[in-house]
């Protein structure tokens, strides 16, 4: 098998995201073990924003 481009096509073609244990989503990373939504296996606190939070 050759380097480049060839080889970038075969790396997308197993599953990169799971269902996560603490939030339920679909968005937990195989390979980096952490969760998109909720920040699951970087930090124990909810992964939160002050821009996800509206004003009132």
């Amino acid at each position: 098998m050759t380097k480049g481009t060839p080889s970038k096509g075969k790396m997308s073609s197993g599953k990169t995201h799971i269902y996560c244990r603490r939030c339920g989503r679909r968005s937990y990373h195989v390979s980096r073990n952490i969760c998109a939504s909720c920040g699951f296996g970087k930090t124990a606190k909810l992964r939160t924003y002050s821009w996800q939070k509206k004003r009132k």
